[in-house]
């Protein structure tokens, strides 16, 4: 009885540390139809470009996104998303990059807000119902736009935070309950209203809050 009962003890907490390992699922976006391994329904044509030896999905800020038939982050308590963008800097001032929804419509919102003289701000929001949701938007924390940045959304149960080469912008609480199955979107929103002009070439999604030290960042020049 004794080694039956330690046995569940090892095998309780090889479960748990499981839950909490970070076996992130990274997306590189090389080709519009298949995302991630998921078919994807493909809105305008995005295009296929290579610099420095790397593929990205560029997309004309009108018509171009994709519908991706899975959310990666159902049944996560906590999370870290992480998105290498280039936005361009002749594009209309609200886009979003990504939309994350679940059956209940619950969602994840990353954006730029993109101004006159080619700089954007970080935009993300939760939302799981009126009196549960938080944005976090400050547009006088700027970055130069056609180049590449790392964003990031990070929450950690309680509280949210995003971050642009690995530094901290905004942070708040939220009550953000683990999602259900879904449907993401990159480059529109989905219901194909804010269209992104830039480029998107990995997509990282972590079943837990990354520290700030372990973000992905761009040496921005």
């Amino acid at each position: 009885m004794r080694i039956v009962s330690c046995l569940l003890a090892f095998f309780a907490l090889s479960s748990l540390c499981n839950v909490k390992a970070d076996t992130a699922v990274v997306w590189k976006l090389e080709n519009p139809a298949k995302v991630g391994g998921h078919v994807t329904t493909v809105y305008g044509a995005p295009q296929v470009a290579t610099e420095a030896g790397v593929k990205a999905l560029v997309f004309n800020g009108t018509s171009d996104g994709l519908l991706v038939p899975v959310n990666p982050l159902a049944g996560w308590a906590q999370f870290t998303v992480e998105v290498l963008i280039k936005p361009d800097g002749v594009a209309d001032e609200e886009q979003r990059f990504m939309h994350i929804q679940d059956s209940r419509e619950s969602r994840i919102m990353i954006e730029t807000r993109v101004t006159k003289d080619k700089r954007w701000a970080l935009d993300t929001f939760l939302f799981t119902d009126k009196d549960h949701n938080r944005p976090l938007l400050d547009k006088a924390l700027l970055h130069p736009a056609d180049q590449w940045h790392w964003v990031a959304l990070v929450y950690d149960g309680k509280k949210m935070a995003n971050y642009v080469n690995g530094v901290k912008e905004l942070e708040g609480d939220v009550a953000f309950s683990p999602m259900l199955a879904g449907q993401l979107s990159v480059g529109v929103r989905q219901n194909l209203v804010y269209w992104y002009k830039g480029a998107i070439r990995e997509v990282r999604f972590h079943p837990v809050a990354l520290a700030p030290a372990a973000l992905q960042r761009v040496e921005v020049k």
